[in-house]
């Protein structure tokens, strides 16, 4: 029997079990797939956004108001520079981008969970891959262990930190909420987040997959509408759109889908105010009366998307400023700042980075992590109802949550 079983071994799983162990405990960390760390593994791009620099405070901001003030106990006992500290303090280089993302400098993913590897051996917490958790086992509200492909593990301090449901084929595949509910604990809806977005096919083309614009705002609309917005990169793809903009407004899109169009748009020129935008595109037309239309331009729109610009303005591609009416050049310049992309057709949970819903925090102690329903039972990470915007921040919850999670189980 161990003093303290954890179940899932991403980043809350981890933190749990070396944390749980570091104080003396006699840790099992289970794992259903064969490798530590997956969703680690993938995340950045393989590169591993380990978490988002600043004041706490401003982290906090980042998240929903009544998600903030849920990790916030969390986030205070184990800070966003203490992550980084251990993984530094193990020959791991870092830096910061100006956006506040912290990433390794020449070193990757794989190096960040073989770091977190060497906490979990140095505190001899006993890791077992490839064991699936079938159920979970409790007695009049208290928990009294688990069983496993492998056989029951008894136990009376249970940590579950087995994420969400995207990316299932990285093991997170909603598995931990049947048990929970099983257990009493309400489950808020599962939806997408951080997730690219499907468009209808209508003005998609195929010579627009992998086409990518810079720094512009991507806009979503309902009924016409602005109900969010993310400025940033947005990449194309042979299904809609992904990349930071599309990822940053997924979780709202797939809030508001359903009863009534979502829409996106996309501003081009997000950083000048729409009177300079016009000012600087009739003075462009004055000084170049030969210059073809699509030269205005260029250099914001990749050439593969500026036929699609130009047909929204209802301009021909081989018009020249001198023969563009005002009217035309007005309309230009609306397009430029509205180019719209067409309706949404779907927003794919499982291609998502993180999933919004789960356990609901209503139900579990930020100050513990425990458990509101099951003695004995310690929550942590995605399962439950925490989903942050991109940038490191969800690590960072996960991290702080499993660090408070196995430090409580520790001492129960």
């Amino acid at each position: 029997m161990a003093d303290v079983v954890v179940v899932g071994a991403g980043a809350a799983g981890i933190i749990a079990a070396w944390r749980a162990a570091s104080l003396g405990a006699s840790v099992r960390l289970i794992e259903k797939t064969n490798r530590l760390g997956t969703k680690i593994l993938i995340s950045g791009g393989g590169k591993c956004n380990i978490t988002h620099d600043g004041p706490l405070e401003d982290v906090l901001k980042a998240f929903r108001p009544n998600e903030a003030r849920f990790i916030r106990p969390s986030c205070y006992r184990f800070r966003n520079h203490e992550i980084v500290e251990m993984l530094t303090s193990r020959g791991l280089r870092v830096y910061t981008r100006p956006d506040g993302r912290i990433f390794p400098v020449d070193q990757t993913a794989k190096d960040v969970v073989a770091i977190l590897q060497s906490y979990l051996d140095d505190v001899r917490v006993r890791l077992e891959l490839e064991s699936s958790v079938l159920a979970i086992t409790a007695t009049n509200g208290k928990i009294r262990g688990i069983e496993t492909s492998a056989g029951p593990i008894p136990t009376d301090r249970l940590v579950v930190a087995v994420g969400g449901a995207s990316y299932p084929s990285s093991g997170t595949t909603g598995d931990g909420w049947p048990w929970l509910e099983g257990l009493g604990h309400t489950i808020v809806k599962p939806r997408a987040a951080l997730s690219p977005i499907y468009l209808d096919a209508e003005n998609l083309q195929p010579e627009f997959s992998g086409v990518a614009l810079r720094s512009v705002t991507l806009r979503a609309r309902k009924n016409g509408k602005e109900i969010d917005r993310w400025t940033g990169d947005l990449l194309f793809t042979h299904k809609g759109v992904s990349g930071p903009n599309a990822l940053g407004i997924s979780r709202i899109v797939a809030e508001h889908f359903g009863g009534g169009p979502v829409t996106l748009d996309v501003d081009l020129f997000p950083n000048e105010p729409p009177e300079d935008l016009a000012a600087r595109l009739l003075a462009f037309s004055q000084a170049n009366p030969t210059r073809r239309v699509v030269t205005f331009f260029e250099e914001v729109v990749p050439e593969r998307l500026q036929a699609f610009v130009l047909a929204q303005a209802a301009i021909e591609s081989t018009t020249v400023f001198g023969k563009l009416e005002r009217k035309s050049r007005n309309r230009l310049a609306d397009t430029l700042r509205r180019l719209e992309l067409g309706r949404v057709r779907h927003v794919p949970l499982e291609k998502g980075e993180v999933t919004a819903g789960g356990v609901s925090l209503d139900e579990v102690d930020p100050q513990t992590m425990t458990s509101r329903k099951v003695q004995g039972l310690f929550l942590c990470g995605e399962v439950m109802d925490i989903a942050g915007p991109v940038g490191g921040y969800n690590l960072q919850a996960a991290f702080a949550t499993g660090f408070v999670a196995g430090e409580t189980a520790a001492k129960a």
